[in-house]
């Protein structure tokens, strides 16, 4: 009988997992903001049954599919830590990347939402695990920020703004879920230091060099807050004011500007960055229905139908260049 060892992994097998491992080490965070997209995409059909009549089945299977790639995500996102804290901590420090952390506390913070009508009490947790983590990661960046010594303004790009300004997501849910006080407090936040934010953006993109093509999808970015910022002050008033409209038709006009650059963002090469486009189109989809309430004119009903079919477009567009990029291993690279 031969008693001999087992016969070691192939060589193939033993470059398989090795490869699966170093490409583990460069799951990138910024990776979810796909989560953010698609529970974008759910909120906007969500609204849209409130608001046009759309079958409630589209919203209930988008938010099951962006449920599911949340805990798939960050599985992996917490086995990279695990297993490689030192990639971890390159990201932290890095100029850029560091404003992708959020991402993972804003998902929390749209997928409580999702369940909000649904599931109060799942909600509710997941609210305010989203609403501690996020201000836990505005404290940490904001820090970084006061006491830098490698940050330049050739870092600055609008995924800045997801760290703070990030906070106005926060009312959304919140003024049903806890004090009202507690949700001015984070709007309050987000409101001040997105003009604070938005001032530096635009300086550094008026007058130095423009953003490298990996970033370029993020000028989207800049929709978001007044979206959301529409959003959050409506729950949190209840009515449409001067200042509402102030917040909406900057959405607006932004959205505008980046419309007559479209050829341009269309002659971008595919990166994660790519869905940056995503979710502050979301934003706007869901003020424009939010608005369509609010005010007896076709415009607004119509601008939402078209803009909900943009969007879906364009997140079915990003699945499916995500999905090719995976199977041609380009995503989980060194940048």
């Amino acid at each position: 009988m031969n008693t001999a060892n087992p016969i070691p992994p192939t060589p193939v097998i033993a470059s398989r997992r090795e490869t699966t491992c170093h490409r583990l080490e460069h799951f990138p965070i910024a990776i979810f903001s796909t989560v953010m997209g698609m529970a974008g995409l759910t909120l906007a059909w969500q609204k849209a049954h409130m608001v046009l009549g759309a079958p409630s089945m589209i919203g209930a299977a988008l938010r099951g599919a962006v449920s599911t790639l949340f805990v798939i995500l960050l599985a992996c996102y917490s086995i990279k830590i695990l297993r490689y804290p030192q990639a971890v901590g390159v990201e932290m420090r890095h100029p850029i990347r560091i404003n992708f952390f959020p991402t993972v506390s804003i998902s929390l913070l749209l997928l409580a939402i999702t369940y909000l009508e649904s599931a109060p009490v799942a909600a509710f947790w997941l609210w305010s695990a989203g609403a501690l983590l996020h201000l836990g990661f505005t404290l940490a960046i904001f820090g970084s920020w006061l006491h830098h010594t490698h940050y330049d303004i050739k870092h600055t790009n609008p995924a800045w703004f997801i760290p703070v300004v990030g906070n106005i997501i926060i009312p959304v849910a919140g003024v049903r879920l806890a004090s009202p006080e507690l949700s001015w407090f984070f709007f309050s936040i987000g409101l001040v230091f997105w003009i604070v934010l938005l001032t530096i953006v635009l300086y550094r993109l008026f007058f130095h060099e423009p953003l490298p093509v990996r970033l370029a999808p993020t000028l989207f970015i800049l929709l978001a807050p007044p979206s959301v910022g529409f959003i959050a002050y409506i729950n949190l008033t209840g009515e449409l004011d001067a200042f509402a409209r102030i917040l909406y038709y900057s959405a607006l006009f932004l959205a505008l500007v980046l419309g007559s650059n479209a050829v341009r963002f269309l002659r971008l090469p595919f990166f994660i960055s790519a869905w940056a486009y995503s979710f502050p189109l979301a934003a706007l989809t869901l003020a424009t229905l939010i608005m369509s309430t609010y005010l007896s004119i076709p415009l607004f009903n119509l601008l939402g139908i078209g803009l909900l079919a943009l969007l879906s477009l364009v997140v079915s567009i990003l699945v499916f260049r995500t999905m090719i990029a995976i199977q041609r291993r380009e995503i989980c690279v060194p940048e």
